[in-house]
């Protein structure tokens, strides 16, 4: 009987593979991509705090005004 580690192989990530962007060159060389890019971030920590410290990842009410009235109490704060 093999000992279990002959049995699995391991081997390394190689680093010649090169990671590489989705966006191509011709959409991210643009000033208007790094604004939109800023832009993005600045929305996405709001929107994450309000899912981590305000309680917005599920919601407590039922019906689109009183869940409204929760968003926009919680963006306020």
């Amino acid at each position: 009987m093999l000992p279990i580690s002959a049995l699995i192989s391991v081997r390394a990530k190689s680093s010649a593979a090169r990671s590489r962007s989705a966006i191509d060159g011709r959409t991210a060389r643009h000033a208007g991509y790094a604004i939109s890019l800023r832009v993005r971030k600045r929305i996405e920590e709001a929107f994450g705090w309000a899912k981590t410290v305000a309680g917005m990842r599920k919601a407590r009410h039922r019906g689109l005004p009183k869940v409204d009235w929760q968003f926009t109490l919680a963006m306020a704060a």
